[in-house]
């Protein structure tokens, strides 16, 4: 992989954004920073991180989708990649709530932000932002947060971390492009937080009720059986999973 190493930086997905749109970059290139000012995730939310202490990255990838339907299969190699490689450096109880948090015993420790653009030969090519915590500790008014260290209590080498992640997402990838996308929504759903577990939601109107998580369909919604037996598929802004 390229890599491109930032002090400082507003945001990691503007920049590698910008870069790829004024010059040729090769397929995986990632950009790294230190700390970034405006970090972001789904729906806006603001992504707080100390200075050096996380993983903060975006990496571009390309020639791998061919339509706007397959976007959500290039969400789960991502998460899928990122849940692999701490799997391989035991970090505990990890898996991935809907739609591409990842968690370990409960508590969200990384997000992704992924933003595609179509390009000229129909292509479409993706900047994929992700913000791991790995050895911040200090997670005020964020009870619902936590770090690689905050759980092990183990220091982390960040880039040797990153490394692991970029292998393992080009593994993911791999199976996208080779037509065995069964295998990711198989491991997808082997990782599912909650599922088959009575869960809160809240709904976008801000009603709370109870529902058990059955799976996630191929266009990315989520499939909740209901009390009353039926199952209601929800979109990314239409339900909030309480936890």
């Amino acid at each position: 992989m390229k890599l491109i190493k930032l002090d400082a930086i507003d945001s990691t997905n503007d920049f590698l954004k910008d870069l790829a749109h004024n010059q040729s970059l090769e397929n995986f290139t990632v950009v790294t920073a230190r700390s970034q000012t405006k970090g972001r995730g789904q729906h806006g939310a603001k992504w707080h991180t100390e200075e050096g202490k996380n993983l903060i990255t975006s990496i571009l990838i390309k020639e791998t989708l061919h339509n706007i339907e397959g976007v959500f299969q290039l969400n789960i190699a991502v998460a899928l990649g990122i849940t692999e490689a701490l799997k391989k450096i035991k970090i505990p109880s990890v898996c991935i709530k809907w739609p591409n948090d990842i968690m370990a015993e409960n508590r969200k420790i990384a997000g992704i932000l992924i933003e595609n653009s179509i390009k000229g030969n129909s292509q479409i090519e993706s900047i994929v932002g992700i913000g791991l915590n790995i050895n911040q500790v200090n997670f005020e008014n964020l009870p619902k947060a936590a770090s690689l260290k905050s759980i092990t209590n183990t220091d982390y080498d960040t880039l040797e971390i990153l490394e692991s992640i970029v292998n393992e997402i080009q593994g993911k990838i791999k199976l996208i492009t080779q037509n065995q996308t069964d295998r990711l929504w198989t491991e997808y759903d082997q990782n599912l937080f909650k599922k088959g577990i009575p869960t809160a939601f809240e709904d976008e109107n801000g009603n709370k009720f109870m529902g058990i998580i059955q799976g996630v369909t191929k266009i990315g919604k989520l499939a909740v059986l209901l009390e009353d037996d039926s199952v209601k598929e929800y979109g990314i802004k239409e339900i909030r999973l309480l936890f």
